[in-house]
């Protein structure tokens, strides 16, 4: 099998392309054009997909709530004392990539100020600032500015500038590989042992709690699977909560609590956004792809399709801050905003990887292959879909069918339907209150006469949801099945 999916490599990956998102518009559709025909049938996929969304949310709300516990017990312990007390802590090198491009000064001096205020030995933290080569004088000036400001931070801080190379995407993944295979070569040159030495993979903006070295430490020296594993804790939209407009800003929430309530769920958490590795794993896979833009589930997929079931995602109880898209006008910011989902939507070409790998890597067991392909493919098949069937899905077959309406089922769909969502609305409450614990203490700028708006705002969850999740994920799907490849564009954060 393996030769014959070499021989027709293109065309067998082209038809993996089409896979998803055909089964995508097939499933938004279905209502529309099977009513005609076995009106049940649709009736009964609605029913399902709304007890599996129940069964999303109710899973959502437990997990978010274990994860914020689980966060303030844990963020009270002094790694930094646990980690000196192993023998290898000496050893230990932190180096961080903070990839950046036509990003402000302000921004990235920012991300390197928290990582100064890091509790874990500052001579063994490296820092390099991924820059591209094609934004010319202004990633010369800026890397100058932030090199001279921090130079005597850590133990180095330098710069790296990214060309355009054939064959390469633009994106966060060509510019990390550029700069990790930099960073292999420097560790070596400065005598440091690469077997202890992490990597972090950090965005611009990203803001790393005080401890998250010493945690990252401390968890490293203690996995005996250390150079099979990732590294994460979960990227919170908080940064700027009480900057933004009220659709963002509830879409930013919703992202969060979807990402606390995965740490919690190590079978299933793939690191998303900032994340740790060790050097030698990041060297064994051949680097990031350089040919994909939405890089940490794809590297994730890298490395388990080269070492099987020993690559896991391990979680650190800490919280890491980033912005939620902001611009210069009401506009701009929601058009950034949908581009930003476009472009995490398009990790749908993972699904293609994915399935290629699934008939290829025969060294790895087939259900360990096909539980994480199940899982991939699971999730970017509910983001486009599950608003049209959750919202339009129960009204359409007794108006496409009206004899049907005059059924008891067609009757009671609408009823039954309803009635399992109100149930799912019920968690909002919980959620709600996670939210507020979670985010920043409200400025003393911002009038106590809007903090009504803060429960305002989830009335108007499903117009956001469409707006800024299903439909550039929609979006993204179709141009992949008509081939169509996404460019890369960097989202506004003022």
């Amino acid at each position: 099998m393996q030769d014959f999916f070499a021989l027709h490599h293109a065309k067998i990956e082209r038809i993996f392309e089409i896979i998803l998102p055909l089964t995508t518009w097939f499933i938004i559709t279905m209502p529309v054009w099977l009513s005609f025909f076995h009106p049940a049938v649709v009736a009964y996929f609605v029913l399902t997909f709304d007890i599996y969304f129940l069964y999303k949310s109710l899973t959502t709300t437990f997990f978010s709530t274990f994860s914020y516990f689980k966060i303030k017990k844990l963020s009270q312990i002094n790694w930094s004392k646990k980690a000196k007390s192993l023998k290898n802590y000496p050893h230990v090198y932190h180096a961080v990539i903070i990839t950046n491009y036509k990003e402000s000064v302000s921004k990235v001096r920012h991300t390197l100020e928290m990582l100064c205020k890091q509790d874990f030995p500052h001579q063994r933290i490296l820092i390099f600032l991924a820059m591209e080569e094609r934004e010319g004088q202004e990633a010369q000036k800026r890397a100058q500015n932030l090199e001279n400001e921090f130079k005597n931070k850590f133990r180095l801080i330098t710069s790296t500038f990214h060309p355009r190379l054939p064959g390469e995407v633009i994106g966060k993944a060509s510019n990390s590989t550029w700069t990790a295979k930099i960073i292999s070569r420097v560790i070596r040159e400065k005598g440091i042992d690469p077997d202890f030495v992490t990597l972090t993979s950090c965005d611009a903006d990203s803001l790393m709690p005080v401890k998250y070295f010493s945690y990252l430490t401390f968890l490293f020296l203690t996995d005996n699977d250390r150079y099979f594993h990732f590294y994460w804790a979960p990227v919170l939209l908080y940064s700027n909560f009480w900057e933004i407009p009220l659709a963002i800003r509830l879409q930013a929430t919703i992202s969060s609590i979807v990402r606390l309530a995965s740490l919690s769920r190590p079978d299933n958490l793939i690191q998303i956004s900032t994340y740790s590795l060790s050097l030698r794993m990041i060297e064994k896979i051949g680097y990031w792809d350089t040919d994909i833009i939405p890089e940490d589930w794809h590297v994730f997929l890298q490395a388990f399709f080269t070492f099987g079931d020993k690559v896991k995602t391990l979680p650190i109880y800490l919280i890491i801050s980033r912005d939620a898209v902001n611009s210069t006008s009401l506009f701009r910011t929601f058009k950034s905003r949908y581009e930003q989902e476009k472009r995490w939507a398009w990790g749908v070409t993972d699904v293609p990887y994915a399935l290629y790998k699934l008939f290829t890597s025969s060294d790895i067991s087939f259900l360990s292959r096909l539980y994480r392909v199940l899982y991939v493919v699971e999730t970017h098949l509910f983001w486009p879909t599950s608003f049209f069937i959750l919202t339009l899905g129960a009204s359409i077959p007794a108006l496409i069918n009206p004899v049907f309406g005059r059924t008891a089922l067609g009757h009671n769909l609408p009823r039954m339907s309803g009635f399992i969502l109100t149930i799912t609305t019920l968690f909002l409450i919980v959620l709600i209150i996670i939210d507020a614990k979670s985010r920043p203490k409200r400025p003393e700028g911002y009038s106590v006469a809007k903090t009504p708006l803060l429960l305002f705002q989830w009335i108007l969850l499903p117009l956001v949801s469409f707006f800024f999740s299903s439909l550039p994920a929609l979006e993204a799907h179709t141009r992949l099945l008509l081939g169509k490849r996404l460019e890369y564009k960097v989202t506004e954060k003022i």
